[in-house]
Order: structure tokens, then sequence, then C-alpha cells
């Protein structure tokens, strides 16, 4: 197994995107550190899957858009099973809205908890590493809005964009540190926060003529790449954005 003997922090993972991500680290070996804003059904869920499996998991409750909340979850993480390995940040969450209606506290909410966030969540687990002279990788969950527009959502493309200019970064600034950073951008992907498009058939319809594989991704397809970069299997790959979207990136046009 690629992650035997390796503890990852996977935050936002319970349920979508996240929690595939879990269960994928789980499945090729790793003890997870799971996370959302409180334990819930779905994160209780989430554990026996994983133990099932013979893997350690534990939940950490944090609201990762404050900074002093995900540096104690990262810290609480280490804490749980004495060391961490792999920090896949996330947890996301978008607003629709007119640019010229969105008010502070909306752009707050998004670029807090999509870029602030995991500005400081980094940070905390770099020191960690450097402390204990430990190499880490670290994987952002990003979004082709990253590369390509979305009218009405500003804020979240704007905190995806900083992303990826954050990754560019810090991969130059911490490759000294054998700690590894990339992106994985999802494209359509069929998720809880995607049900109200699965929902509208015309939509949808709209969506999938701009995938050129014609199909929805699933969190399970992005959770493949995510374990890929995890693994030694992509050592040489750093400051990169990797897109999952059946093509959509370089196919796109706004209707």
């Amino acid at each position: 197994m690629r992650f035997e003997n390796k503890v990852a922090l996977v935050t936002g993972s319970s349920q979508g995107i996240g929690a595939a991500c879990a269960i994928r680290l789980a499945a090729d070996g790793a003890d997870v550190i799971l996370n959302g804003r409180k334990l819930d059904e779905r994160g209780e869920a989430l554990i026996k899957q994983i133990t099932d499996m013979g893997r350690k998991a534990h939940f950490i409750a944090a609201d990762v858009s404050k900074a002093p909340n995900v540096v104690q979850l990262v810290n609480d993480a280490i804490a749980v099973y004495g060391q961490l390995d792999i920090l896949v940040n996330n947890a996301g969450v978008e607003k629709n809205n007119d640019f010229w209606n969105v008010t502070e506290e909306e752009y707050d909410f998004v670029m807090d908890t999509n870029l602030k966030g995991v500005f400081f969540g980094i940070q905390a687990f770099v020191k960690y590493c450097m402390n204990e002279k430990r190499e880490g990788v670290i994987v952002n969950m990003s979004s082709v809005h990253e590369e390509i527009v979305f009218p009405h959502f500003a804020a979240y493309c704007a905190s995806k964009g900083g992303l990826k200019m954050l990754t560019r970064n810090l991969a130059t600034e911490l490759a000294h540190l054998d700690i590894r950073v990339n992106n994985v951008a999802p494209g359509a992907i069929a998720t809880p926060i995607n049900q109200k498009l699965l929902n509208n058939k015309e939509q949808l319809n709209s969506v999938l003529e701009n995938i050129p594989m014609k199909k929805m991704g699933t969190p399970e397809d992005v959770a493949a790449l995510v374990a890929f970069l995890c693994s030694d299997d992509a050592k040489y790959i750093t400051g990169s954005t990797h897109f999952v979207d059946g093509g959509l990136t370089y196919h796109y046009e706004e209707q």
C-alpha cells in the first residue's frame, strides 16, 4: 500500500469530494483525520467505512475560515496519531450573486474559507515539517474556475485564482524542504453542492454540451488524482494545477 504508515488530513471531508478523497487515501493505506464544521451522521458513517477497511479515522470539528481554528486543526491532527504527512485542503464554499450585489460578508466568507484558511493551514503544516525535519505533501482543491470565467461567482473565481498563484509560489519556496504543493481543479462533478444543477435537465444539458466527454465527473475521479499526487509516483510533480474536467476547461464557452 502506497500510504502505509502515513497520516492524511482532509479538510471538508464530511461529504462529496472530500469524503471520496478520505476513502481513497485510506484504501491506499493511510490513516485519516476527517474534518467538518461538526460531527454528524455523515462523519460517523465515514469513520465506520474507513475503520472497516482496517485503517484509523478520527474526526476534528473546525471552521477553517478562521485562521486560529485552522492552525489548531492542523496541530490537533498531528497530535492524534503523532504525525502528519499529507494535507488535502478540500474545504470550500461559493456564493451565487450578481457582482454589483455581492456584500462584504459574502466576499469574506468565500475568501476566508477558500484562500485565507488554506494559507494559514499550510503554514501550520510547514512549520511542523520544518521542526520535525519531515517531508510533506499538500494538495489544494481548486476549480476549473481558477482558469475560466464563472459569471455571478466573482468572489469564488478570485479565491481560486489566488489559490493557483499561492500554489505556484509555495512550490518554489518549499521545494528545498522536500514539501510538494499541487492543485487539483475539478470541473463539473456530481456532488451535493451541484444537486440543483443535476435536477435541472435543461441546465444540465447546457453544461454537458461544454464537456467533450459529455458526462459529469464523480468524486472518485477527483480522489484518484489526489491520491496520485500525494504518492511517491508524483515525487517530481510540484507547483502545477491538474484538471479533472472531461476536457471542459479548454473547450468552454459561456452560454
